[in-house]
């Protein structure tokens, strides 16, 4: 089947908590989506006929820096190249509204997928502030 991306659609909290919780760890916490996306320069989704496959959030500083945050594919649909689409999309997102930069943090794991997606490794920190 085909995948189909949309930038930015018209899409459901229970479509995005059912994909998180395919394809993030256990046990997932549902979340309302609609202040993120609202916050959100963008996003971009992938769907096979209406099912969402796939998703990528492009947040944004205002000025010229934007950030992916939850790159997330379906288990089921992964090792297609959904994941770099999307990626590509949302870094055409990022370019066509101006930012200068885009940044993406990972675990270790990732990084070999956002090197080929044309990152480059930086250094970063972080500092997780819930517990």
């Amino acid at each position: 089947m085909n995948v189909e991306y949309r930038t930015s659609p018209a899409v459901t909290n229970l479509q995005l908590n059912a994909l998180f919780s395919a394809a993030w760890p256990q046990p997932y916490v549902a979340r309302d989506f609609a202040p993120i996306l609202a916050r959100s320069l963008g996003y971009v989704c992938a769907y096979a006929g209406a099912e969402l496959v796939g998703f990528v959030n492009v947040a944004w500083d205002g000025g010229s820096h934007a950030f992916l945050l939850d790159t997330t594919v379906h288990p089921d649909w992964q090792r297609r190249g959904i994941g770099s689409g999307l990626v590509r999309r949302a870094t055409e997102l990022a370019r066509s509204s101006g930012a200068e930069w885009l940044h993406v943090d990972c675990e270790a794991h990732l990084a070999e997928f956002y090197r080929k997606c044309g990152f480059r490794d930086t250094d970063a920190g972080l500092i997780k502030l819930q517990v």
